[in-house]
């Protein structure tokens, strides 16, 4: 099935599945994109009020994300996003740690200069085995109108 501007209602919500990772995962990934120690050196980590070693909100933010592209945007005909209108990253994920990608319609929209599209706003969150997000994003996504048929 592909979903189309006219499928989408604000309050339509997915969850996605969930993903944890390894202390080494998690280093691996800031050691290339993230390098501070927080991320990196769990002696550094240590001395911190998180006590040890925690993602990169980029790997947090990347992982649910993906979760999102696969469970939904593969399905949609998508024509494109202009990027995120907010990120942030609510909570540390420690390595183990057991979060699950979901999003939520917030806002739809008709575009007023393309008649082949409508604007979709989600957000698009990773919640904690407590259910408590541990990052958020709201994003802005153009969706093709259903094609007419005849």
């Amino acid at each position: 099935m592909t979903y189309y501007f006219e499928d989408f209602k604000v309050g339509d919500a997915w969850e996605f599945g969930a993903w944890s990772l390894t202390r080494e995962e998690l280093i691996a990934f800031a050691r290339e994109y993230d390098p501070q120690p927080i991320h990196t050196d769990d002696a550094a980590a240590g001395r911190t009020a998180f006590g040890g070693v925690i993602a990169s909100g980029w790997q947090t933010t990347l992982k649910c994300i993906r979760l999102f592209v696969d469970g939904l945007m593969r399905e949609t005909a998508g024509l494109a996003s202009p990027g995120l209108d907010e990120l942030r990253w609510l909570k540390p994920v420690r390595p183990g740690a057991r979060i699950t990608a979901r999003a939520t319609v917030t806002e739809v929209g008709e575009s007023t200069s393309r008649p082949d599209r409508g604007r979709v706003h989600f957000l698009i969150s990773g919640v904690d085995e407590s259910g408590e997000p541990v990052m958020t994003a709201k994003g802005l996504f153009f969706v093709a109108r259903r094609p007419r048929r005849g």
